[in-house]
Protein backbone atom coordinates (compact mmCIF):
# COMPACT_ATOMS: atom_id res chain seq x y z
CA UNK A 1 0.00 0.00 0.00
CA UNK A 2 1.08 3.33 -0.81
CA UNK A 3 1.03 6.65 2.20
CA UNK A 4 -0.54 9.25 0.68
CA UNK A 5 0.44 12.97 1.15
CA UNK A 6 -2.11 14.13 2.91
CA UNK A 7 -2.53 17.19 5.82
CA UNK A 8 -4.80 18.32 8.35
CA UNK A 9 -6.96 21.12 9.62
CA UNK A 10 -9.31 22.02 12.24
CA UNK A 11 -12.42 24.44 12.91
CA UNK A 12 -13.97 24.55 16.22
CA UNK A 13 -16.62 21.87 15.42
CA UNK A 14 -14.40 19.57 12.85
CA UNK A 15 -11.14 18.06 12.00
CA UNK A 16 -10.36 18.48 7.62
CA UNK A 17 -8.12 15.65 6.39
CA UNK A 18 -6.81 16.63 2.61
CA UNK A 19 -5.49 13.33 1.03
CA UNK A 20 -3.94 13.44 -2.21
CA UNK A 21 -5.21 10.30 -4.38
CA UNK A 22 -5.38 11.38 -7.89
CA UNK A 23 -6.61 9.09 -11.00
CA UNK A 24 -9.17 6.79 -8.13
CA UNK A 25 -12.60 5.42 -8.33
CA UNK A 26 -14.35 7.67 -5.31
CA UNK A 27 -17.02 5.04 -5.19
CA UNK A 28 -14.01 2.71 -3.98
CA UNK A 29 -13.22 5.13 -0.93
CA UNK A 30 -13.61 3.36 2.86
CA UNK A 31 -13.53 5.22 5.50
CA UNK A 32 -13.42 4.27 8.98
CA UNK A 33 -13.62 6.39 12.10
CA UNK A 34 -13.09 4.15 15.87
CA UNK A 35 -12.67 7.32 18.76
CA UNK A 36 -8.96 8.65 17.53
CA UNK A 37 -8.04 6.25 15.13
CA UNK A 38 -9.31 7.04 11.46
CA UNK A 39 -8.70 4.77 8.30
CA UNK A 40 -9.11 5.91 4.91
CA UNK A 41 -8.35 2.84 2.26
CA UNK A 42 -8.75 3.47 -1.59
CA UNK A 43 -6.46 1.29 -4.00
CA UNK A 44 -3.39 1.53 -4.03
CA UNK A 45 -3.72 3.74 -1.37
CA UNK A 46 -3.97 3.54 2.90
CA UNK A 47 -3.71 5.77 5.64
CA UNK A 48 -4.12 5.31 9.31
CA UNK A 49 -4.31 8.55 11.69
CA UNK A 50 -4.16 8.26 15.15
CA UNK A 51 -5.96 11.80 16.55
CA UNK A 52 -5.06 12.97 20.28
CA UNK A 53 -8.71 13.48 20.78
CA UNK A 54 -11.88 11.23 19.76
CA UNK A 55 -14.08 12.08 16.50
CA UNK A 56 -17.39 11.08 15.35
CA UNK A 57 -19.39 10.11 12.25
CA UNK A 58 -22.34 12.09 12.04
CA UNK A 59 -24.77 14.20 9.94
CA UNK A 60 -22.52 17.03 9.36
CA UNK A 61 -19.25 15.02 8.56
CA UNK A 62 -18.72 14.34 4.70
CA UNK A 63 -16.17 12.78 2.66
CA UNK A 64 -15.40 14.96 -1.13
CA UNK A 65 -13.44 13.94 -3.99
CA UNK A 66 -12.39 16.33 -6.26
CA UNK A 67 -11.30 14.51 -9.55
CA UNK A 68 -9.24 17.53 -10.95
CA UNK A 69 -7.33 18.12 -8.00
CA UNK A 70 -7.02 14.85 -6.53
CA UNK A 71 -7.97 15.73 -3.58
CA UNK A 72 -10.30 13.41 -1.00
CA UNK A 73 -11.52 16.20 1.64
CA UNK A 74 -12.91 14.19 4.53
CA UNK A 75 -14.63 16.26 7.45
CA UNK A 76 -14.99 14.62 10.47
CA UNK A 77 -16.97 16.06 13.35
CA UNK A 78 -15.07 16.36 17.49
CA UNK A 79 -16.82 14.61 19.71
CA UNK A 80 -16.15 17.50 22.40
CA UNK A 81 -17.29 20.46 20.39
CA UNK A 82 -14.29 23.08 20.87
CA UNK A 83 -11.53 20.83 21.60
CA UNK A 84 -8.08 21.70 20.09
CA UNK A 85 -6.24 19.14 18.33
CA UNK A 86 -2.56 19.87 19.04
CA UNK A 87 0.29 19.19 16.75
CA UNK A 88 -2.31 18.00 13.45
CA UNK A 89 1.26 19.81 11.79
CA UNK A 90 3.47 16.52 13.09
CA UNK A 91 2.48 14.41 10.19
CA UNK A 92 5.24 11.46 12.10
CA UNK A 93 3.34 11.94 15.21
CA UNK A 94 -0.16 11.37 13.23
CA UNK A 95 1.42 8.41 11.54
CA UNK A 96 2.19 6.58 14.35
CA UNK A 97 0.57 3.35 15.81
CA UNK A 98 -1.81 3.77 18.60
CA UNK A 99 -0.49 3.29 22.10
CA UNK A 100 -0.47 -0.10 23.85
CA UNK A 101 -3.06 -0.06 26.42
CA UNK A 102 -2.06 0.48 29.51
CA UNK A 103 -1.06 -2.74 32.25
CA UNK A 104 -3.58 -3.42 34.61
CA UNK A 105 -2.96 -2.60 38.12
CA UNK A 106 -4.55 -5.44 39.74
CA UNK A 107 -3.23 -9.55 39.23
CA UNK A 108 -4.89 -11.00 36.29
CA UNK A 109 -4.85 -14.48 38.05
CA UNK A 110 -6.99 -14.54 41.08
CA UNK A 111 -6.59 -17.62 43.92
CA UNK A 112 -10.43 -18.91 44.39
CA UNK A 113 -9.55 -21.09 47.04
CA UNK A 114 -6.41 -23.12 49.03
CA UNK A 115 -6.55 -25.82 51.28
CA UNK A 116 -4.00 -27.74 52.82
CA UNK A 117 -3.27 -31.08 52.66
CA UNK A 118 -4.41 -33.40 56.25
CA UNK A 119 -0.97 -34.34 58.15
CA UNK A 120 -1.07 -37.30 60.25
CA UNK A 121 1.01 -38.65 62.35
CA UNK A 122 3.30 -40.34 60.40
CA UNK A 123 7.15 -39.63 59.53
CA UNK A 124 8.22 -36.00 59.19
CA UNK A 125 9.99 -36.50 56.30
CA UNK A 126 7.06 -38.15 54.57
CA UNK A 127 4.87 -35.54 55.58
CA UNK A 128 7.08 -33.20 53.94
CA UNK A 129 6.99 -34.64 50.96
CA UNK A 130 3.45 -35.14 50.86
CA UNK A 131 3.16 -31.27 51.35
CA UNK A 132 5.15 -30.91 48.44
CA UNK A 133 7.53 -28.21 50.54
CA UNK A 134 10.62 -26.82 48.75
CA UNK A 135 13.80 -26.31 50.02
CA UNK A 136 13.00 -22.32 50.27
CA UNK A 137 9.79 -23.30 52.75
CA UNK A 138 11.44 -25.13 55.13
CA UNK A 139 13.79 -22.56 55.36
CA UNK A 140 11.34 -20.21 55.83
CA UNK A 141 10.02 -22.85 58.33
CA UNK A 142 13.26 -22.94 60.92
CA UNK A 143 13.46 -19.31 60.59
CA UNK A 144 10.01 -18.78 62.07
CA UNK A 145 11.28 -21.40 65.10
CA UNK A 146 14.38 -18.89 65.20
CA UNK A 147 13.40 -15.34 65.71
CA UNK A 148 13.34 -15.05 61.64
CA UNK A 149 17.04 -15.60 61.16
CA UNK A 150 17.61 -16.06 57.77
CA UNK A 151 20.70 -16.41 56.05
CA UNK A 152 21.21 -13.47 54.43
CA UNK A 153 23.67 -13.09 51.25
CA UNK A 154 23.86 -10.47 48.18
CA UNK A 155 23.23 -12.36 45.09
CA UNK A 156 25.69 -12.29 41.72
CA UNK A 157 24.13 -9.78 39.02
CA UNK A 158 23.63 -12.09 36.40
CA UNK A 159 25.11 -11.19 32.67
CA UNK A 160 22.51 -10.70 30.40
CA UNK A 161 21.50 -13.46 27.96
CA UNK A 162 23.50 -13.59 25.00
CA UNK A 163 21.75 -16.23 22.04
CA UNK A 164 23.87 -14.90 19.05
CA UNK A 165 27.60 -12.97 18.51
CA UNK A 166 25.96 -10.32 16.91
CA UNK A 167 25.30 -7.56 19.41
CA UNK A 168 22.52 -5.08 19.01
CA UNK A 169 22.81 -1.55 18.39
CA UNK A 170 21.34 2.14 17.39
CA UNK A 171 18.41 3.89 18.85
CA UNK A 172 17.12 1.43 22.01
CA UNK A 173 19.23 -1.30 20.64
CA UNK A 174 17.06 -2.59 17.90
CA UNK A 175 19.09 -2.65 14.68
CA UNK A 176 21.80 -4.93 14.00
CA UNK A 177 23.29 -6.49 10.41
CA UNK A 178 24.00 -3.25 8.91
CA UNK A 179 27.91 -3.82 9.03
CA UNK A 180 28.64 -7.37 8.09
CA UNK A 181 30.12 -5.85 5.12
CA UNK A 182 31.83 -3.12 6.55
CA UNK A 183 35.32 -3.63 5.65
CA UNK A 184 34.25 -3.60 2.13
CA UNK A 185 33.01 0.09 2.03
CA UNK A 186 34.77 3.55 2.52
CA UNK A 187 33.35 3.60 6.59
CA UNK A 188 36.89 6.16 7.33
CA UNK A 189 34.73 6.92 10.70
CA UNK A 190 34.17 3.35 12.06
CA UNK A 191 36.14 2.88 15.10
CA UNK A 192 35.56 -0.30 15.55
CA UNK A 193 36.82 -2.84 12.84
CA UNK A 194 35.40 -5.40 10.86
CA UNK A 195 33.80 -7.16 14.24
CA UNK A 196 31.76 -4.33 14.89
CA UNK A 197 29.09 -6.79 14.84
CA UNK A 198 30.39 -8.37 17.73
CA UNK A 199 31.92 -5.74 19.63
CA UNK A 200 30.33 -5.89 23.17
CA UNK A 201 29.16 -2.31 24.61
CA UNK A 202 32.46 -2.15 27.03
CA UNK A 203 34.66 -2.93 23.67
CA UNK A 204 33.14 -0.07 22.03
CA UNK A 205 33.22 2.46 24.69
CA UNK A 206 37.00 1.56 25.36
CA UNK A 207 37.93 1.76 21.29
CA UNK A 208 36.19 5.00 20.89
CA UNK A 209 38.44 6.07 24.25
CA UNK A 210 41.50 5.04 22.61
CA UNK A 211 41.23 6.33 19.44
CA UNK A 212 40.73 10.07 20.79
CA UNK A 213 43.47 9.62 21.89
CA UNK A 214 44.93 8.46 18.96
CA UNK A 215 44.15 11.36 17.03
CA UNK A 216 44.71 14.10 19.65
CA UNK A 217 46.94 16.93 18.25
CA UNK A 218 48.55 19.00 20.70
CA UNK A 219 50.13 21.00 17.84
CA UNK A 220 46.92 21.28 16.09
CA UNK A 221 45.35 22.62 19.01
CA UNK A 222 47.77 25.05 20.35
CA UNK A 223 47.95 26.01 16.63
CA UNK A 224 44.40 27.00 16.60
CA UNK A 225 44.62 28.86 19.54
CA UNK A 226 47.19 30.98 18.39
CA UNK A 227 45.44 31.89 15.25
CA UNK A 228 41.73 32.16 15.84
CA UNK A 229 40.71 34.65 13.64
CA UNK A 230 38.52 32.40 11.42
CA UNK A 231 37.35 30.93 14.44
CA UNK A 232 36.46 33.94 15.90
CA UNK A 233 34.19 34.43 12.96
CA UNK A 234 32.75 31.18 13.45
CA UNK A 235 31.69 31.64 17.13
CA UNK A 236 30.07 35.10 15.76
CA UNK A 237 27.79 33.64 13.63
CA UNK A 238 24.00 32.50 14.71
CA UNK A 239 21.63 29.99 13.91
CA UNK A 240 18.23 30.77 12.27
CA UNK A 241 17.05 28.20 14.07
CA UNK A 242 17.69 30.11 17.24
CA UNK A 243 16.99 33.51 16.31
CA UNK A 244 14.17 33.27 13.62
CA UNK A 245 10.96 34.21 15.83
CA UNK A 246 8.15 33.02 13.52
CA UNK A 247 6.17 29.84 14.08
CA UNK A 248 7.45 26.31 12.52
CA UNK A 249 6.18 25.38 9.13
CA UNK A 250 7.36 22.40 7.74
CA UNK A 251 8.05 22.78 4.04
CA UNK A 252 6.49 20.52 1.25
CA UNK A 253 9.69 18.38 1.48
CA UNK A 254 9.94 17.78 4.46
CA UNK A 255 6.44 16.47 5.26
CA UNK A 256 7.16 14.49 2.50
CA UNK A 257 9.98 12.98 4.62
CA UNK A 258 8.09 12.64 7.88
CA UNK A 259 5.62 10.56 5.57
CA UNK A 260 8.60 7.67 4.33
CA UNK A 261 9.67 7.64 7.94
CA UNK A 262 9.08 4.40 10.25
CA UNK A 263 6.32 3.57 11.72
CA UNK A 264 6.48 2.00 15.03
CA UNK A 265 5.66 2.23 18.74
CA UNK A 266 8.62 2.84 21.11
CA UNK A 267 7.75 1.49 24.75
CA UNK A 268 11.09 2.90 26.16
CA UNK A 269 11.55 2.32 29.89
CA UNK A 270 12.21 5.37 32.60
CA UNK A 271 16.01 4.88 32.26
CA UNK A 272 15.62 4.46 28.43
CA UNK A 273 13.79 7.72 28.08
CA UNK A 274 16.27 9.40 30.26
CA UNK A 275 19.36 8.12 27.74
CA UNK A 276 17.85 8.51 24.88
CA UNK A 277 17.88 12.46 26.11
CA UNK A 278 21.31 12.69 26.49
CA UNK A 279 21.85 10.84 23.41
CA UNK A 280 19.69 13.66 21.65
CA UNK A 281 22.47 15.92 23.08
CA UNK A 282 25.26 14.41 21.32
CA UNK A 283 23.43 14.75 18.08
CA UNK A 284 22.06 18.47 18.45
CA UNK A 285 25.97 18.91 19.20
CA UNK A 286 27.17 17.76 16.04
CA UNK A 287 24.57 19.29 14.28
CA UNK A 288 25.40 22.28 15.81
CA UNK A 289 28.85 22.33 14.91
CA UNK A 290 28.67 21.33 11.56
CA UNK A 291 26.45 23.79 11.46
CA UNK A 292 28.52 26.62 12.50
CA UNK A 293 31.49 25.46 10.86
CA UNK A 294 29.68 25.45 7.63
CA UNK A 295 27.59 28.66 8.60
CA UNK A 296 23.95 26.23 7.55
CA UNK A 297 25.61 25.40 4.04
CA UNK A 298 26.47 21.69 4.19
CA UNK A 299 29.81 21.08 2.11
CA UNK A 300 30.69 17.22 1.46
CA UNK A 301 32.63 16.32 4.22
CA UNK A 302 29.36 17.70 6.11
CA UNK A 303 28.44 13.87 6.39
CA UNK A 304 32.06 13.06 7.90
CA UNK A 305 31.69 15.70 10.43
CA UNK A 306 28.35 14.66 11.66
CA UNK A 307 29.59 10.94 11.98
CA UNK A 308 32.71 11.95 13.71
CA UNK A 309 31.61 13.79 15.96
CA UNK A 310 28.94 11.50 17.17
CA UNK A 311 30.06 8.79 19.42
CA UNK A 312 26.85 6.71 18.77
CA UNK A 313 27.75 6.96 14.79
CA UNK A 314 31.28 5.96 15.00
CA UNK A 315 31.94 3.97 17.77
CA UNK A 316 28.13 3.06 18.73
CA UNK A 317 28.50 4.46 22.11
CA UNK A 318 25.81 6.60 23.28
CA UNK A 319 25.39 7.82 26.87
CA UNK A 320 25.49 7.12 29.59
CA UNK A 321 29.30 8.03 29.67
CA UNK A 322 29.34 7.82 33.86
CA UNK A 323 28.15 6.84 37.12
CA UNK A 324 26.42 10.01 37.60
CA UNK A 325 23.13 8.50 37.96
CA UNK A 326 19.98 10.30 39.30
CA UNK A 327 17.85 9.04 41.24
CA UNK A 328 14.56 10.18 39.11
CA UNK A 329 15.03 9.23 35.82
CA UNK A 330 12.95 12.55 35.29
CA UNK A 331 15.77 14.98 36.40
CA UNK A 332 18.92 15.14 34.73
CA UNK A 333 22.02 16.30 37.04
CA UNK A 334 25.25 18.18 36.04
CA UNK A 335 27.26 15.79 36.45
CA UNK A 336 25.71 13.13 34.44
CA UNK A 337 25.18 16.30 31.53
CA UNK A 338 28.74 17.30 32.11
CA UNK A 339 30.27 13.50 31.04
CA UNK A 340 27.85 13.34 28.19
CA UNK A 341 29.36 16.73 26.62
CA UNK A 342 32.95 15.88 27.76
CA UNK A 343 32.52 12.89 24.97
CA UNK A 344 31.27 15.55 22.09
CA UNK A 345 33.77 18.19 23.46
CA UNK A 346 36.94 15.19 22.98
CA UNK A 347 36.08 14.43 19.63
CA UNK A 348 35.22 18.05 18.55
CA UNK A 349 39.10 18.64 19.64
CA UNK A 350 40.86 15.16 18.38
CA UNK A 351 39.15 14.82 14.71
CA UNK A 352 37.69 17.95 12.53
CA UNK A 353 39.74 20.97 11.19
CA UNK A 354 38.29 23.45 13.73
CA UNK A 355 39.38 22.58 16.86
CA UNK A 356 38.37 24.90 19.56
CA UNK A 357 37.30 24.75 23.39
CA UNK A 358 35.55 27.94 22.81
CA UNK A 359 33.85 26.34 19.67
CA UNK A 360 32.85 23.71 21.62
CA UNK A 361 31.22 25.90 24.05
CA UNK A 362 29.38 27.50 21.33
CA UNK A 363 28.19 24.26 20.28
CA UNK A 364 27.11 23.52 23.55
CA UNK A 365 25.10 26.92 23.96
CA UNK A 366 23.17 25.91 20.47
CA UNK A 367 21.95 22.93 21.86
CA UNK A 368 20.40 24.75 24.83
CA UNK A 369 18.80 27.32 22.57
CA UNK A 370 17.48 24.56 19.98
CA UNK A 371 15.80 22.36 23.08
CA UNK A 372 14.20 25.67 24.00
CA UNK A 373 12.66 26.00 21.39
CA UNK A 374 10.79 22.83 21.27
CA UNK A 375 10.16 19.88 19.67
CA UNK A 376 9.03 21.35 16.07
CA UNK A 377 12.58 22.90 16.12
CA UNK A 378 14.89 19.87 17.35
CA UNK A 379 12.93 17.98 14.56
CA UNK A 380 13.99 20.36 11.97
CA UNK A 381 17.34 19.86 12.72
CA UNK A 382 17.13 16.14 13.08
CA UNK A 383 15.59 15.77 9.36
CA UNK A 384 18.71 18.32 8.04
CA UNK A 385 21.32 15.90 9.53
CA UNK A 386 19.10 13.07 8.03
CA UNK A 387 19.16 15.14 4.46
CA UNK A 388 23.10 15.19 4.42
CA UNK A 389 23.59 11.84 5.80
CA UNK A 390 21.17 9.97 3.19
CA UNK A 391 23.14 11.38 0.52
CA UNK A 392 26.29 9.90 1.54
CA UNK A 393 27.28 6.45 0.11
CA UNK A 394 28.32 5.16 2.90
CA UNK A 395 27.10 7.06 6.23
CA UNK A 396 23.38 6.84 5.28
CA UNK A 397 23.71 4.07 7.42
CA UNK A 398 23.59 6.11 10.65
CA UNK A 399 20.55 7.84 9.68
CA UNK A 400 18.63 4.78 9.17
CA UNK A 401 20.00 3.39 13.10
CA UNK A 402 19.71 6.73 14.76
CA UNK A 403 18.47 9.51 13.39
CA UNK A 404 15.19 8.13 11.69
CA UNK A 405 14.23 7.07 14.95
CA UNK A 406 14.62 9.68 16.89
CA UNK A 407 12.50 11.97 14.34
CA UNK A 408 9.65 9.97 15.24
CA UNK A 409 10.12 10.05 18.87
CA UNK A 410 10.76 13.24 19.16
CA UNK A 411 7.18 14.26 17.31
CA UNK A 412 5.24 11.49 18.52
CA UNK A 413 6.78 11.00 22.49
CA UNK A 414 8.72 14.05 23.75
CA UNK A 415 7.39 16.46 25.58
CA UNK A 416 8.38 20.16 25.50
CA UNK A 417 8.11 21.14 29.04
CA UNK A 418 10.89 18.31 29.19
CA UNK A 419 12.79 19.90 26.73
CA UNK A 420 12.70 23.18 27.93
CA UNK A 421 14.16 21.58 31.66
CA UNK A 422 16.89 20.34 29.48
CA UNK A 423 17.60 23.47 28.15
CA UNK A 424 17.68 25.37 31.09
CA UNK A 425 20.35 22.64 32.56
CA UNK A 426 22.21 22.62 29.75
CA UNK A 427 22.56 26.35 29.23
CA UNK A 428 23.77 26.45 33.33
CA UNK A 429 26.27 23.96 32.98
CA UNK A 430 30.04 25.38 33.35
CA UNK A 431 32.30 22.72 31.71
CA UNK A 432 36.06 22.67 33.23
CA UNK A 433 38.84 22.08 30.78
CA UNK A 434 40.15 19.90 33.31
CA UNK A 435 37.34 17.47 32.42
CA UNK A 436 38.15 16.77 29.04
CA UNK A 437 41.51 14.38 30.11
CA UNK A 438 44.30 16.81 27.90
CA UNK A 439 45.97 19.45 29.55
CA UNK A 440 44.12 22.28 27.68
CA UNK A 441 44.85 25.01 30.15
CA UNK A 442 48.84 23.86 29.79
CA UNK A 443 49.13 24.29 26.38
CA UNK A 444 47.06 27.73 26.14
CA UNK A 445 49.41 28.98 28.53
CA UNK A 446 52.28 27.64 26.80
CA UNK A 447 51.01 29.13 23.79
CA UNK A 448 50.57 32.73 25.24
CA UNK A 449 54.01 32.67 26.19
CA UNK A 450 55.52 31.80 23.00
CA UNK A 451 53.41 33.87 21.49
CA UNK A 452 54.72 36.89 23.86
CA UNK A 453 58.41 35.76 23.83
CA UNK A 454 58.37 35.16 19.89
CA UNK A 455 58.10 38.70 17.88
CA UNK A 456 56.77 38.59 14.61
CA UNK A 457 58.92 39.01 11.60
CA UNK A 458 57.38 41.67 9.81
CA UNK A 459 57.95 43.61 12.86
CA UNK A 460 61.18 43.48 12.61
CA UNK A 461 63.48 47.24 12.99
CA UNK A 462 65.39 48.25 10.02
CA UNK A 463 68.35 48.23 12.17
CA UNK A 464 68.56 44.44 12.05
CA UNK A 465 67.63 44.09 8.54
CA UNK A 466 70.60 46.34 7.72
CA UNK A 467 72.53 43.98 9.72
CA UNK A 468 71.44 41.00 7.92
CA UNK A 469 72.55 42.28 4.37
CA UNK A 470 76.01 41.60 2.99
CA UNK A 471 78.63 44.33 3.77
CA UNK A 472 78.80 46.49 0.35
CA UNK A 473 82.18 45.64 -1.69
Amino acid sequence: MITPRFSCSQTEKSVIVSVYCPSVRASDVEINVDETLLSVHINPYFLRLNFSHALTEDDASSAVYDPSTGYLTVTLTKEVPGQEFKDLDLLAKLLAPRPSQAVPAQPVIEVVDSQDAAVDDVDEELAARAQGLSLERQEILEAAENDWQLPQTIPEPLPPLQTTVERRYGFLDTHSGYFRHVEHTENEVNELGSDVETCSPQERRQRRISHEEEKWDEDHYMADFADDEYIQELLAWRNPHTTSSEDIQYTEQENLVMLRLPRKEYLPTAEQTHDLHLTLLTLLFAYAYEARTTQHDPTPESAWTLASLTPAFSALDPPPYGQSRPPERSAFTEAELAETFTASYRRSLAFPLYRSFALAEACRADVAALLARGKRTVTRCLLEMKDILDHHDVYYVYSKIWVDDFCVWTLAYASDDNLAKLAETVKGLRMRKSAIGWDLEGLEALTREDGARSPDSDDESEDEIERMLPAPL
